[in-house]
């Protein structure tokens, strides 16, 4: 498969189609586009978007980019229910796995095993790569079935937290949108849930494993768009809950990772309106935000609405993005952090 890079010419078109939406759309109202004004963003970025793989199937929508400890990069089309694999030195798209029960969210474990969540399933599961043996880590809570697992990421003590979606609102009913935390002798703990938070997405542990962040996306009128930073204690708990960005009115966040130094970049916009509360006012693209909420740079994502992000690479320096039919890349100047083994 050829890779196509993005000229100069097609970024910059993407990034003025995106400036004229945002001037549309500000005109409305003001929120995250006030923030884009003045951004470095040659200093996290350091070329343009690269074409990885167009997945061509019935259905299409790629999420849950992870890298395996041998480079290779795992990510989902959660529509056709498929894990594929992309192969960056043979540069050859392949599927891992097929029934994946709507995978979307992906992480390796510090052993190399795939972590799944599950969607239509509802479970989180982990894969050996080696023998091609499934576990099922989790796939109820207090006896009642689990929400959609969506995306989960894991601390410096293995413990793994995900976000579980469904549409229940009554905790005396069943289960309601939460992050729970599993821990290494598989006992599972809810850590946050609604109403307390309102439509977990994109979670994420911090470099130096003190801070968890949690994406909000909801889309519904007055809903959590923003992310969220908690003290992550000891014992896996959180506590000291801050909004440090909001993407509102615009599209909150889906899915992030974090660099060595601590940044997060949040993959969030939207193309276009979806029949929602959500405006075009956060540009479709990777937002790069400090621990302490700061927008410190941007890149335009030119086609569909993205998902994810992660850093692969020799040197940890490539992030690899899922945005619609494609798998994207560009060169960073951040590395990400080491693979923990």
């Amino acid at each position: 498969m050829k890779s196509h890079f993005v000229t100069r010419r097609e970024f910059l078109a993407a990034n003025v189609a995106a400036g004229l939406t945002l001037l549309t759309a500000s005109a409305r109202a003001a929120g995250i586009s006030e923030l884009y004004a003045g951004l470095k963003s040659d200093d996290f970025f350091a070329g343009p978007l690269k074409e990885e793989a167009k997945v061509v199937d019935q259905k299409v929508f790629t999420e849950g980019p992870a890298v395996a400890p041998d480079g290779r990069v795992f990510f989902t089309n959660a529509s056709a229910a498929k894990i594929l694999i992309w192969n960056p030195k043979t540069r050859e798209l392949s599927t891992f796995r097929q029934n994946s029960g709507e995978a979307n969210g992906l992480l390796f474990d510090h052993s190399g095993r795939l972590l799944a969540c599950e969607g239509k399933s509802g479970r989180v599961t982990r894969t050996d790569l080696k023998t091609g043996e499934i576990t099922v880590l989790v796939d109820q809570f207090n006896g009642h079935p689990l929400g959609a697992p969506n995306d989960l990421t894991i601390d410096v003590k293995g413990r793994i937290y995900f976000t579980s979606r469904l549409p229940n609102d009554d905790p005396k009913k069943n289960n309601v949108n939460s992050v729970y935390r599993i821990d290494p002798d598989g006992k599972v703990a809810r850590v946050l849930h609604e109403p307390d938070i309102h439509m977990p997405n994109g979670v994420e542990v911090s470099p130096d494993g003190h801070t968890l962040y949690l994406i909000e996306s909801d889309g519904r009128e007055n809903r959590n768009r923003c992310l969220f930073a908690y003290d992550l204690k000891e014992d896996g708990t959180v506590a000291n809950t801050r909004r440090i960005i909001d993407f509102s009115p615009g599209r909150g966040g889906d899915g992030l990772c974090v660099d060595a130094d601590g940044n997060l970049y949040v993959a969030a916009g939207l193309h276009k309106t979806r029949g929602t509360s959500e405006t075009l006012d956060t540009k479709p693209g990777i937002h790069v935000v400090s621990p302490t909420g700061k927008l410190l740079a941007y890149l335009a994502t030119p086609t569909d609405t993205l998902t994810n992000c992660t850093f692969g690479g020799e040197d940890r320096q490539t992030l690899f993005i899922t945005c619609g039919d494609f798998l994207l890349s560009v060169r960073t100047n951040h590395p990400g952090p080491k693979l923990k083994s």
